[in-house]
């Protein structure tokens, strides 16, 4: 196994669980997530999503390692064919093609209530519908991903966070 690989999968763990915590704070308050499997809006309405380089290195492993024909043929013509400003270019026949691999900017954009309507950004139009991940499980998940940049005493690891560096290698 790559040794990225558990750093990655671990910090995804991480942010999954702040994210299925959130979920359920918000569904305690009677909100409904309306967040399904298709729905794909905010992967329309995105268009500059931040990746940080180990989401970059998975989701290039996920698709030469993990995906199968004719899907994997589908990605690349969608990557081949992508210009900055397009959609998501892993979002085939309106479902995400690297889900199990989403970015975390992806796995924190939740929106609850009722679902977007087309071309609908909710962090502008109705921003009390769209979860405020918890910052503390987004800290840890970045933490888990340092050693990737060779960061590895605590310190040095909060600091790498803390002082904006690592957020400065965002694609």
């Amino acid at each position: 196994m790559h040794s990225w690989l558990p750093v990655l999968l671990n910090a995804y763990a991480i942010m999954d669980e702040g994210v299925k915590r959130d979920i359920k704070k918000y569904e305690k308050l009677g909100r409904r997530l309306a967040c399904r499997r298709g729905c794909s809006s905010c992967c329309k309405t995105h268009r500059d999503i931040p990746v940080y380089p180990i989401e970059i290195v998975g989701i290039y492993w996920y698709v030469i390692e993990k995906v199968k024909e004719p899907l994997r043929a589908k990605i690349k013509a969608s990557l081949i064919s992508h210009n900055r400003g397009d959609f998501c270019p892993f979002l085939i026949d309106e479902v995400c093609s690297i889900y199990p691999v989403r970015p975390l900017a992806c796995r924190q954009f939740n929106v609850f209530n009722r679902p977007c309507s087309a071309g609908e950004d909710p962090f502008y139009t109705r921003p009390e519908d769209v979860l405020k991940p918890s910052e503390h499980y987004l800290g840890k998940a970045l933490y888990e991903t340092t050693p990737f940049y060779n960061v590895y005493t605590d310190e040095e690891r909060v600091d790498f966070i803390n002082s904006g560096r690592l957020n400065s290698l965002v694609r």
